[in-house]
């Protein structure tokens, strides 16, 4: 352990004498809650060489100068770049300096804030090319986000100003966000960034499409939404389209779909997703490829060479089966192509729970230092990690970890291997596994609440866990029901949208919640289940007897 405790860390920059900046970030992704007190950017440094960093140093923005911190940071001739709210912004360091003494400089400002994915993770090549991600405002461009059976806009005109990468010139300021400076599009999150050891290409991960069968469950069953699409490696190249929102990649057919909102039929069709651009691999569905490293140095055996780390945060949304994620994997590459299956190098962050409002930990960015040491960051609570080798750079083997995906190409390219979830699917996975802490019984019946029974809150717990109704409620609300950043805790008596009566949660789970007030995810009607009356009766049952007291 490097450092902890230094706020929702995001993405790292090393520089040539090890100082580590890291950029984090604040808000409700985080559940609003408190940031740390100065800058949201943090420098640090081992000065005793114990691998434990005991100089920090907090600079930048604050709470207090209307900061929110950010994901993207990067070093660059002598800068530190940084994002910060709608701008990414430079600090000059001097050769001898922890945190920069100056005073910032905006490179770029203007960049869209709204949406499902207001981060603006940022890659420099060589020449100065400043690439910025600008995630997808919502999740397929439908006329009604994330809501079952709606359509996607023809044409989707979000793409003009989102759901791509743009260029700009790290060697300028003053510049401001425009639609002309678009460098890729069809890309709808591209969390994890790289430039080859070339300096000029680059390569991107991309979060792969929620819900297909929430929102379209006469076209696939609840195993599949939690199986499909992929997330995907990109290399990107200027104006290559790589799908989104009208093609998604399937793993099992292991090429790019029409996506039901553009007339798909269950990844039947291929229709225009021919001619868009496919990835050069592709991982299991929704682990959420946050980061990505290429290996630097010769610290690590000659079999990481060449190779390429991925930071997975972990998944949300294949409930009620198992999540996902959580993880950090290694992809070995040659001549700037896949030459193998990927591996799980790091595990274990989560802790016994693999869920974003549980997860003691989620991997969030990744940094190679001038000594070939690979850093990673910890979104949660903080905290960063030094990962080391001490032995013989020659080791050729490899301990095969949980690993099923092969190399993928896109169409006209090689073959590639099918690939399920290594966690696998199975009737019971909305129960706890092996080991882990299990699941409370059902609620007691309130006092007064007349025509709650017994056998209703165990049908309303059946449900809340998944194991009935095909719900999700898990993947936002928890397990335990006590919340996670995409939505609340179920067990206090905050009422945001009802009046906390049987009656009007009843309604509020009928219609859903498209615009939440203090969280990011958007419920669709009924959770993107599609529910009997007497299930829909029973689970807000159960929600109603928790926030009496019946879930503590």
């Amino acid at each position: 352990m490097f450092a902890d405790s230094i706020g929702h860390a995001r993405h790292m920059s090393v520089a040539p004498n090890g100082v580590v900046y890291v950029n984090t970030w604040s808000g409700k992704y985080y559940g609003n809650d408190k940031p740390h007190i100065g800058g949201f950017l943090v420098a640090l440094r081992d000065t005793t060489k114990d691998g434990r960093a005991d100089q920090i140093v907090r600079f930048g923005d604050s709470v207090q100068s209307g900061g929110a911190g950010g994901t993207g940071i990067a070093l660059y001739r002598g800068n530190l770049y940084a994002e910060a709210n709608d701008k990414v912004v430079r600090y000059r360091v001097g050769p001898t300096e922890v945190a920069p003494s100056g005073s910032k400089e905006i490179v770029v400002q203007g960049l869209p804030l709204t949406g499902d994915h207001p981060m603006h993770p940022f890659a420099i090549d060589s020449a100065g090319g400043l690439y910025i991600d600008l995630g997808s405002a919502t999740n397929a461009c439908q006329l009604k986000n994330r809501i079952a059976s709606s359509p996607g806009h023809r044409p989707c005109t979000e793409l003009e100003t989102r759901g791509g990468i743009w260029r700009y010139d790290a060697n300028q300021t003053g510049q401001r966000f425009s639609p002309k400076q678009r460098y890729a599009t069809g890309i709808r999150n591209a969390d994890g960034f790289a430039v080859e050891g070339s300096g000029k290409g680059l390569y991107a991960t991309q979060h792969g499409r929620d819900q297909l069968a929430e929102n379209w469950p006469r076209l696939y069953q609840p195993q599949v939404g939690a199986s499909q699409p992929a997330e995907e490696l990109l290399q990107v190249e200027e104006g290559g389209d790589y799908g989104w929102p009208e093609c998604y990649f399937d793993t099992a057919q292991a090429k790019l779909v029409l996506a039901p909102e553009y007339g798909g039929n269950g990844g039947k069709e291929v229709g225009i997703c021919a001619n868009k651009r496919g990835p050069l691999a592709y991982y299991p569905a929704h682990w959420a490829p946050l980061a990505l490293a290429l290996t630097a140095g010769t610290e690590f055996p000659s079999r990481y060479a060449g190779g390429i780390f991925i930071a997975f945060h972990g998944s949300w949304n294949r409930a009620p089966f198992p999540q996902g994620g959580y993880n950090v994997v290694f992809q070995p590459m040659s001549g700037g192509k896949p030459s193998g299956q990927f591996e799980i190098f790091a595990d274990g962050f989560a802790g016994g729970t693999k869920d974003p409002g549980k997860a003691e930990h989620r991997p969030a960015g990744l940094a190679f230092g001038p000594d070939g040491s690979l850093y990673i960051s910890d979104d949660v609570r903080g905290r960063i990690w030094r990962v080391s080798y001490r032995g013989s750079a020659a080791v050729a083997s490899r301990s095969r970890a949980e690993s099923t995906s092969a190399p993928a190409v896109s169409q006209g390219g090689q073959s590639v291997k099918p690939v399920e979830p290594p966690e696998g699917i199975n009737p019971n996975a909305g129960e706890s596994p092996a080991g882990a802490t299990p699941l409370p019984p059902p609620p007691p019946v309130p006092s007064g609440a007349s025509g709650v029974t017994p056998a209703m809150l165990a049908l309303g717990d059946s449900v809340y866990h998944g194991l009935a109704g095909g719900a999700t409620c898990v993947g936002c609300h928890g397990a335990d029901a006590m919340g996670t950043p995409l939505a609340p805790d179920l067990t206090d008596k905050e009422w945001l949208w009802t009046d906390g009566s049987l009656r009007s949660i009843e309604q509020t789970i009928a219609r859903g919640v498209p615009a939440p007030k203090k969280h990011t995810g958007v419920m669709p009607p009924m959770g993107g289940a599609h529910l009997s009356q007497p299930q829909l009766h029973a689970v807000a049952a159960y929600v109603y007897a928790l926030s009496q007291g019946g879930g503590k």
